[in-house]
């Protein structure tokens, strides 16, 4: 780094990002303490919510969707499985393809849990205007189109 070069955290958008991050970070620490109690992480919260949301979908789709590898996946799986939340079942057409699901008690675990959370954003952004929420999320979703662009760009020059 030159002497004439502004530090990155001199710079407003780097104050903006690094606040961004800690307040995942925070939120994090949070959900995981509010949802200590029924059993699960994170992790597990994110993959039942999912499986609430897109019932059937495969493992690989599952992963996409939450942005981790399938050795993420293949980890966290059989401890929800052995736990009756979920199953997993072969596809109808394609036998190597193994579809997610989730149980009755599943179902009702992940309802608590989504009671639990909804309650804890709600408890933290009422505590901001609703137009300034908007303008975050409307910030946040231009910034995952920019970075998705800069992956399906990058995707292409190594392919």
């Amino acid at each position: 780094m030159n002497k004439n070069q502004a530090f990155p955290w001199d710079h407003p958008r780097f104050r903006s990002w690094i606040g961004v991050a800690r307040a995942c970070q925070l939120m994090q620490q949070a959900v995981t303490r509010a949802i200590a109690d029924l059993g699960i992480k994170p992790p597990h919260l994110d993959i039942l919510v999912n499986l609430y949301r897109f019932q059937g979908i495969s493992q690989q789709e599952l992963a996409r969707k939450l942005l981790v590898g399938r050795s993420n996946m293949s980890m966290l799986l059989p401890q929800l499985e052995k736990r009756g939340l979920i199953e997993r079942n072969p596809d109808a057409k394609d036998k190597r393809v193994l579809r997610l699901s989730l149980t009755a008690e599943g179902r009702a675990l992940t309802e608590q849990a989504m009671t639990i959370q909804t309650g804890l954003i709600e408890r933290i952004m009422s505590q901001t205007p609703e137009d300034r929420c908007l303008q975050v999320a409307e910030a946040m979703e231009d910034i995952i189109r920019i970075l998705q662009t800069l992956e399906t760009a990058d995707d292409e020059e190594e392919g």
